[in-house]
């Protein structure tokens, strides 16, 4: 059987507004996080993806990377019109529905269709020509991963050949923001260090990111596992001790590397860190793209995996000066496993292993 294989991505986010974008920023080692709304943000510069008359302002994302995307995997018509397309956000089109999206040109009659989650799937799947299913994945900050998980089973199951995965989030509006804060997410003193004693919460971010998933032995990266499971604990919190992540991560074995949650509350500084711990002894090679592009809720895990994929095999270094991680670059070779954690609201855990193919 072939292997389910990443073979283009597309980035927008804070880094940049195209993929090559994304990884020059990257590389130099520069964060794209800005003040924006009194806190310190991951922010699109170029609002004109968002613009259109017909969709949401996420919906226009959407459909401005899955198009870039399916370019760069080189489908033609008839391989686009087959593929199976994995649609994911954790806020949607909430801006519209909040009546405070300003950067599109919206018209009243699409009021009903602008306002809810699956629009999103729908405007890639009529833009794009889409005629395979498509579906709209909605839990919380794991939403991107599991889309792709769901995808890759797809693949591994033989009911397509080819999947489409497309993650937005646009939480940068007063009223979503207004929420983050009221809840006690939100950085309060401005420290961009994840894993610091002196992190207070998470700096929210912005983001559209599309993946093509094809079966083939060629590509950006190997698919090789998704797994997931739920703490069943509380709505805002995490265990302290991280035990139900610990349960999951100890089904993988030990990677060359991870890219862990790393939201920047205290919470989950504590007890993802006790995850890794008791899962694998010592911890791992840490990778922490938050710093770079902020906390893209729904777009998050989808999106540092696209990064990952269009770097490797040597990654860009970790920010500089974060707490107890290496700030130099990290040369992978041929066949090494990287993990990918996610957690969502609530308390969902996924995880999504990757391997090095060249």
């Amino acid at each position: 059987m072939s292997k389910v294989t990443i073979t283009a991505v597309e980035t927008i986010c804070a880094l940049g507004g195209s993929l090559p974008e994304c990884l020059e920023t990257w590389r130099a080692g520069k964060s794209g996080l800005v003040e924006y709304s009194g806190q310190l943000c991951g922010r699109i510069a170029d609002q004109s993806v968002m613009k259109g008359r017909r969709y949401g302002a996420a919906s226009n994302l959407a459909v401005h990377v899955a198009r870039q995307a399916v370019t760069r995997a080189g489908w033609d018509s008839d391989q686009t019109k087959s593929a199976w397309l994995f649609a994911a956000s954790s806020r949607g089109n909430a801006a519209e529905l909040l009546g405070q999206n300003k950067a599109r040109r919206p018209v009243r009659r699409f009021s009903a269709s602008n306002t809810i989650h699956s629009e999103i799937a729908a405007a890639v799947s009529i833009e794009l020509g889409i005629r395979g299913p498509w579906q709209m994945l909605s839990s919380g900050c794991s939403s991107g991963l599991d889309a792709l998980g769901m995808a890759w089973m797809a693949l591994r199951t033989g009911l397509t050949k080819r999947a489409l995965i497309v993650a937005v989030d646009l939480p940068l509006v007063p009223k979503l923001i207004q929420a983050f804060r009221d809840t006690h997410l939100l950085s309060t003193n401005g420290v961009n260090d994840p894993l610091s004693t002196m992190t207070t919460g998470l700096h929210l971010g912005e983001a559209g990111v599309a993946v093509t998933l094809e079966l083939t032995d060629s590509g950006l990266a190997e698919m090789t596992r998704y797994a997931a499971n739920s703490d069943a604990y509380d709505s805002l919190m995490i265990p302290d001790d991280g035990a139900p992540l610990a349960d999951l991560l100890s089904t993988f074995s030990r990677p060359a590397l991870i890219c862990p949650h790393a939201t920047g509350t205290p919470n989950h500084a504590m007890a993802e860190m006790k995850a890794l711990r008791t899962a694998f002894g010592d911890v791992p090679l840490l990778l922490l793209l938050k710093p770079f592009t902020g906390h893209t809720l729904g777009a998050c895990g989808l999106l540092d995996v696209a990064l990952i994929s269009a770097a490797l095999p040597l990654l860009p270094a970790n920010l500089q000066g974060l707490t107890g991680l290496t700030s130099e670059m990290c040369q992978l070779s041929q066949g090494d496993e990287i993990l990918k954690i996610a957690s969502g609201m609530g308390g969902h855990n996924a995880v999504v292993g990757l391997r090095v193919t060249g």
